[in-house]
């Protein structure tokens, strides 16, 4: 059967034609006619070649094998057996307003078929398989070209990126980037650029992953690249509180929508950096996210934790203020910064969260390698600590040594 394309699949799509028997026909023809075509799985009933009910060969066979049926019924009226109230369409309804009423109608319309018509005219009668079938292949095709756009939606998010790694590469020749989406398109973004006499860099986890994160990354990192043309890269705290609220107007998640119920509740936690080449500093504010230095010679991690204020959800305050922390990095110093895909992964023996702890000693353990090589080293006890359980969320991370 030759199916067309998802918009214009109807029910005529699974018309077949079919024998009827007026409504004054007896049951002796009934039985004759699913004596002769045991193809026959039911049998319209029509009145001036309009149906009015259905008989079920299973029923109706099962019905006549009965001691004395033939002798009591077999002359009479067939409207006996007859289904009075089946399931019965036009030819043009769509395949999915077909399922949802053969969903309505029961068992019996999946089971013993179902009337098509056209004009109120007899076409023929359709049966629950086939519009199993069909609706399975719709639904594939339709997956598929769902697939096909989140595929390509991939191409951009990745595009949007891109920039970013190249900045990165050409101002930290010693420095590693990851990005691993838990889906074909995820809710981390990054980014990277120069400006005159330094650098400035981005790390943030939007909520969610799949598509809704990918959706919220580009609002968001819309917001951060306004700030950035508006305020300029040398104030990370005062960047993160211009994309919050830039979050909170777009969403509706701002001081006058809340009071009415806001309809959403998103936002992002994000770690800013702005270095400046001359002096050496490194400004950092934080929302939810950490940054985590080895000094060279040191024998421990130093965590710079960020404020524990999301981003542009419901309940951060508008006017909230982020705090920048100036840090004097010492020349040779390795850098982290992460999302929590890698932090609140489960594994090991005991299905437990890798945490921080993990991570440091993997920082520690290969504090005077090159970035590269951390982060190799990072992600390979990532994913044995992983092992068979799934990947909980999107796994990004910033690695990088002055």
């Amino acid at each position: 059967m030759h199916l067309p394309r998802y918009r214009s699949s109807v029910a005529a799509d699974l018309c077949i034609a079919t024998e009827s028997v007026q409504a004054d026909a007896n049951n002796f023809a009934v039985l004759e006619l699913f004596t002769e075509r045991r193809d026959m799985m039911s049998l319209p009933v029509t009145e001036q070649d309009r149906p009015i009910g259905l008989i079920s060969r299973n029923i109706f066979m099962s019905q006549m094998s009965k001691p004395f049926y033939h002798e009591v019924y077999g002359k009479k009226s067939c409207i006996a057996f007859m289904d009075k109230e089946p399931l019965i369409v036009d030819a043009a309804m769509s395949i999915e307003d077909l399922t949802f009423r053969a969903v309505e109608a029961g068992e019996k319309a999946l089971a013993d078929g179902f009337i098509i018509t056209e004009d109120g005219v007899l076409a023929g009668v359709g049966f629950g398989l086939q519009l199993m079938n069909v609706v399975a292949t719709l639904q594939a095709e339709k997956n598929r070209q769902i697939m096909h756009s989140i595929d390509y939606a991939s191409v951009i998010q990745r595009a949007l990126l891109r920039s970013s790694s190249a900045e990165l590469r050409a101002a930290l020749p010693d420095a590693h980037l990851e990005w691993q989406p838990r889906d074909v398109v995820g809710g981390d973004f990054y980014l990277f650029e120069r400006h005159a006499g330094g650098w400035f860099a981005a790390l943030a986890d939007c909520t969610g992953h799949g598509v809704p994160g990918a959706f919220m990354t580009l609002i968001a990192s819309s917001a951060l690249s306004q700030a950035l043309r508006d305020l300029g890269p040398h104030d990370p705290a005062a960047l993160i509180g211009a994309v919050s609220r830039a979050i909170k107007t777009l969403l509706g998640q701002d001081d006058a929508t809340v009071e009415a119920g806001a309809g959403s509740n998103d936002g992002m936690d994000c770690a800013f950096i702005c270095h400046d080449d001359a002096s050496g500093q490194l400004h950092f504010a934080g929302a939810k996210q950490s940054l985590y230095l080895v000094a060279p010679g040191q024998d421990e991690v130093q965590c710079l934790d960020g404020a524990r204020m999301g981003v542009g959800y419901v309940d951060t305050p508008a006017g909230h203020a982020w705090q920048n922390h100036v840090l004097e990095v010492v020349p040779g110093s390795l850098l982290f910064l992460t999302t929590d895909g890698l932090l609140d992964q489960i594994g090991g023996a005991r299905d437990i969260a890798y945490g921080k702890r993990r991570m440091r000693e993997q920082l520690l353990a290969r504090r005077a390698a090159p970035a590269g090589e951390v982060a190799a080293a990072l992600l390979h006890d990532f994913g044995a600590w992983q092992g068979k359980q799934p990947r909980r969320d999107d796994l990004t991370f910033f690695c990088f040594r002055l």
